[in-house]
């Protein structure tokens, strides 16, 4: 009897851990945010304007970027490279140009012929700061980390992984202008911080390309399959 109890006592705790495990990764699992529901751009602004510093082969850059009701986008980075893309609201499709104000190099490129180079970058990429993670990754919301710099306004934070536990990222997402202003990797540095945020009406003028004595190129007609 005693061994019956014993091992009726082992299968019991067998059962139960298991049915504890099950229900934290049930409860994992239901953290899990997908990257679409986290970082939304439903409800955002009309006009947008910002201005951030990020770090890129741990050299910093400083970007500007202005947008207009989600069909037409200015970027410069560093006084250096100007891009401006043009789409139909709502339409994945876009166009871009952009100018190398150094080399005074203006090309070309439609998202189509992006990604059929392998740069799979979409509207919101190029409009929010915020690149969709590729491959599998795992998405959570969190507290600001101990080591958080303050953000220039309130922000939610989330912790992106991908690839390997030790390669993630925490993100402090702006609810109302619908871009991160803080991003640090897991080692706590700073690669994004916004420096400065409106929603004021942008001019026409801002998206007026200006490529005077520019080399024009014009991408799509290298990259078009025949």
């Amino acid at each position: 009897m005693k061994n019956k109890s014993v091992k009726s006592a082992r299968g019991l705790t067998f059962w139960t851990l298991a049915l504890l495990m099950s229900a934290i990764t049930t409860c994992s699992l239901a953290n899990e945010l997908r990257f679409e529901q986290a970082f939304s751009e439903k409800g955002e602004s009309n006009s947008l304007h910002f201005t951030a510093q990020f770090l890129s082969r741990g050299t910093s850059h400083q970007l500007e970027l202005w947008r207009d009701k989600g069909r037409r986008l200015k970027r410069t980075t560093d006084d250096a490279i100007e891009v401006y893309a043009f789409r139909k609201p709502g339409d994945a499709e876009y166009h871009m140009s952009i100018l190398d104000l150094k080399k005074k190099i203006h090309t070309r490129v439609d998202r189509t012929n992006l990604y059929r180079i392998g740069n799979f970058t979409d509207w919101f990429d190029l409009a929010h700061g915020l690149k969709h993670p590729a491959g599998n990754y795992h998405l959570t919301s969190e507290e600001a980390p101990g080591n958080a710099l303050k953000a220039i306004a309130s922000c939610k934070w989330y912790s992106l992984t991908q690839d390997a536990p030790a390669n993630s990222t925490h993100i402090c997402w702006s609810e109302a202008s619908r871009i991160p202003l803080l991003i640090q990797d897991q080692n706590g540095t700073v690669v994004w911080k916004v420096l400065a945020v409106d929603q004021k009406p942008v001019s026409a003028k801002t998206f007026e390309i200006h490529d005077e004595g520019f080399v024009r190129n014009d991408a799509n007609q290298d990259i078009d399959p025949d």
